[in-house]
């Protein structure tokens, strides 16, 4: 059996997916609730779901569990509750990565490159473990997975139990099919795929900072597969444990971006700036790029989607289509 933490969710439930089609039975930890996530799970239907509240109680009598794919958190750059994303993102990941350790079950798990905060440089986009103390989150979302990191190596450091096998992959910016119930964080992609085909323009953020012009801003943009990827590879090698970047290693700017959502969609490339909201300023990282090279040293060694066939792939094949879930 396998376990996937927020297994309907958007990553998640692509690495069902992909985990049926392997043969493998799986347990999806989640709510379905009533904002249509059951969709994204609806061509793969689960062994089990079960709420996170039963978690522990469904572990007492599992049997046998091969690995945990941990992806359940609250995951909004806006979240303002500090005490539920410290239980969900903080609390909830350490009894599970004692649970893991406990009954000799692999780990992998999502961190996030919001950890990585206001960085403006490739170079401090490192994953090397001895910059974690140096890493300034933005915000309490990029804070909580940060905490989560910091309390692994702290676990290795005092020599306290630790998984068989513990993978932690902070995950830059991923699009893809299935994100649809994600409300205001759903990716960009899908936000100027929608503003194009209503017949507007596909609208950016005008920069905050004096020295970026409009649209020049930067991200490290990821298909959905390629996470899938490399969660595969790892479990598929459970020789490998460690803290791991996920992204391309490629920074391409917002305007790429939009201009590649209307390629793909067969419009023109209208492009109109805005001003950005209020709640984003001084929370917004105008810049990521993931540095791969420690994942790549550890062999993972498929190449990565471009920005361009990704969003290709993913209006036409998807957001295109009467049928846009994977």
């Amino acid at each position: 059996m396998i376990i996937v933490t927020g297994g309907a969710g958007f990553i998640g439930s692509c690495l069902h997916a992909a985990l049926k089609a392997r043969g493998e039975r799986v347990v999806i930890v989640d709510h379905l609730r009533d904002n249509g996530k059951w969709r994204n799970i609806a061509k793969h239907a689960p062994d089990d779901i079960i709420t996170p509240e039963r978690l522990f109680a469904f572990l007492e009598n599992a049997g046998k569990v091969k690995a945990v794919f941990h992806l359940g958190a609250i995951s909004s750059t806006t979240a303002r509750d500090g005490d539920l994303v410290w239980s969900t993102n903080v609390a909830l990941s350490n009894a599970l990565f004692r649970w893991c350790a406990e009954h000799d079950t692999r780990l992998i798990y999502a961190s996030s490159a919001a950890t990585y905060g206001a960085a403006d440089r490739p170079e401090l986009f490192s994953d090397a473990p001895e910059r974690l103390s140096k890493l300034r989150p933005l915000n309490l979302y990029g804070w909580s997975k940060h905490v989560f990191d910091q309390h692994v190596f702290s676990a290795i450091a005092e020599g306290r139990p630790v998984p068989q096998q513990w993978v932690g992959l902070k995950f830059f910016n991923v699009y893809g099919p299935n994100e649809y119930h994600k409300g205001n964080m759903i990716s960009v992609v899908k936000v100027k795929y929608d503003e194009i085909v209503r017949g507007g323009p596909a609208r950016l953020f005008r920069s905050d900072r004096p020295d970026l012009a409009d649209g020049v801003q930067a991200r490290d943009f990821i298909w959905v597969g390629d996470t899938v990827e490399v969660m595969l590879w790892c479990y598929d090698h459970p020789q490998v444990s460690g803290l791991f970047n996920c992204g391309t290693g490629t920074a391409r700017t917002y305007l790429d971006l939009a201009h590649a959502v209307c390629d793909a969609a067969g419009k023109p490339r209208n492009i109109e700036f805005v001003d950005m909201p209020e709640s984003l300023r001084g929370q917004y990282q105008s810049y990521t790029c993931a540095d791969m090279r420690r994942l790549r040293e550890a062999g993972y060694d498929k190449p990565f989607t471009t920005l361009e066939d990704g969003i290709t792939r993913y209006v036409r094949d998807y957001l295109a289509t009467p049928d846009s879930y994977l």
